[in-house]
């Protein structure tokens, strides 16, 4: 989202056959739908080979029963997402190589890549936690993790931002979610450093740092309160910390999807690709979105 070029390019699912991974493909197929793009459902199998199998003598076979498992598990997720989205055009690819750099490759020409929170065989290390972070650090395009036991089709769309230039393609990525969704967009607005507060905090005017973090905020969202009037906004600006802000609102509204950024203005102050959006992808209650910067600022 964020550009009419990334909303045509197809949404990108990784599969291995587990229920996290059907609950993506969910996702995945009414997000394209709502996009009017394809789904394209990808696979990997390559440590299944003779190099893990030749002592046993199973090498050969034990691959091609792995990758008639494999293909299956994607036919499944193929009948899966036309459910979810009739009329939706699915693609299916199974493929030799690693999760992580075929996602990543596949990033390159798709405007979302899905995966769910924990998983199994082909995608096992696609659990939260280093490798989600490593794909939403390297993916070329905005990455989701499906989380959450409940629907995902009701309440608001919650953003972190951080101030900086760089937050923008999560604000650009929010609005334009909640905006095709008809929902609400909350902005959330963290300013503290637990390590540093203790020190400051007799040092520091604190409610004239919050009147300047809500001028902030107010001056972050005005360009796209007008390029998207119909999106109600909500603003929240709280000393806190960033992930457990984001993950508080997210509880606290019900949302159906938090946004963050793959890093921002630092981690004293922002929601960078680190311990915050680590935290938010651990705990989230509904499906996160990471978002990185566009190579040059987003003009509206």
């Amino acid at each position: 989202m964020g550009t009419a070029r990334e909303s045509s390019l197809p949404v990108v699912v990784g599969i291995d056959g587990s229920s996290s991974a059907l609950d993506a493909v969910r996702w995945a197929a009414r997000e394209a739908a709502r996009r009017g793009t394809a789904v394209q459902l990808i696979s990997a199998f390559s440590w299944f080979d003779s190099r893990h199998t030749g002592d046993l003598g199973l090498g050969g076979a034990y691959r091609t029963a792995m990758v008639k498992s494999t293909r299956d598990a994607v036919s499944a997720a193929a009948e899966t997402a036309a459910k979810a989205a009739p009329g939706i055009e699915i693609t299916e690819h199974v493929l030799d190589g690693f999760p992580v750099p075929l996602l990543v490759g596949a990033s390159r020409h798709a405007g979302l890549v899905v995966i769910g929170d924990r998983g199994l065989g082909g995608f096992s290390s696609l659990l939260v936690g280093s490798v989600a972070i490593g794909l939403a650090a390297r993916a070329e395009c905005p990455i989701v993790v499906v989380r959450g036991e409940r629907s995902w089709d009701a309440g608001p769309v919650v953003v972190g931002i951080d101030g900086s230039h760089i937050s923008e393609a999560a604000l650009a990525f929010a609005f334009e979610a909640a905006d095709t969704r008809e929902v609400s967009l909350i902005a959330v607005h963290a300013w503290t450093d637990s390590v540093l507060e203790a020190a400051m905090v007799p040092l520091v005017d604190w409610d004239a740092v919050e009147t300047d973090e809500r001028a902030l905020l107010a001056e972050r969202l005005a360009r796209w309160g007008e390029k998207y009037p119909d999106v109600v906004m909500g603003r929240v600006v709280v000393r806190d910390r960033p992930a457990h802000a984001l993950i508080e609102q997210a509880i606290g509204t019900a949302a159906q999807l938090v946004v963050v950024g793959s890093h921002g203005r630092g981690s004293a102050a922002g929601l960078v690709l680190g311990s915050a959006s680590h935290a938010v992808l651990h705990h989230s209650p509904c499906p996160v979105a990471v978002v990185r910067p566009n190579p040059s600022p987003l003009g509206l």
